[in-house]
C-alpha cells in the first residue's frame, strides 16, 4: 500500500503545481486511490487482528503491507514535488506508474490466487495510466 500512497502523493503534487492538468490527472488519481483501497481490503482480509488489537480504519496506511501493495525497495514517504513544466510532470507520473506496474507484475509469480488477480488487474491499469500520460493526448 505504501507505493499506492506514494503515487497518490505524486498525483497530488502534480495537481498542486499544475492545476491546468486537473481534468487529465484527477480520473487517474481516483483510480490509484481505488487501487489503494482494494489492497487495503485484501490486506485486511488476510491479517486478522489478535485479541486486544484493532483493525486499521479504511483508508489508513499500513506500512507493514508493502508486499501486498507491490512495494518496491527504496520507496520513500517524503513529500514529492512536481517538475516545473507540464511535460516533465506527465513524464514523471508515467515513469512512476510504469515502475509500479512492473513491480506488481513481478510479484504475480509468488502471490496467492486472489492477490495475484488483484496485482494483475492493478498492474494493467498502471500500464494504461502510463500510456495515457505519455501518448493519450498528444
Amino acid at each position: 500500500m505504501r507505493d499506492s500512497e506514494a503515487l497518490l502523493r505524486q498525483y497530488d503534487a502534480a495537481l498542486l503545481a499544475h492545476p491546468d492538468l486537473g481534468s487529465r490527472l484527477r480520473p487517474l488519481r481516483h483510480d490509484v486511490a481505488e487501487h489503494r483501497a482494494a489492497f487495503h481490503a485484501a490486506s485486511s482480509a488476510h491479517e486478522k487482528p489478535s485479541p486486544g488489537e484493532t483493525s486499521p480504519s479504511p483508508g489508513a496506511t499500513d506500512s507493514g503491507s508493502a508486499t501486498v501493495a507491490g512495494a518496491s525497495p527504496g520507496a520513500t514517504d517524503s513529500a514529492p514535488s512536481a517538475p516545473p513544466d507540464t511535460r516533465g510532470t506527465l513524464a514523471a507520473l508515467a515513469a512512476a506508474e510504469r515502475r509500479l506496474a512492473d513491480s506488481r507484475s513481478r510479484q504475480l509469480v509468488d502471490a496467492p490466487d486472489e492477490l495475484a488477480r488483484l496485482l494483475a488487474s492493478v498492474s494493467a491499469a498502471g500500464a494504461a495510466h502510463a500510456y495515457l500520460l505519455t501518448e493519450g493526448k498528444k
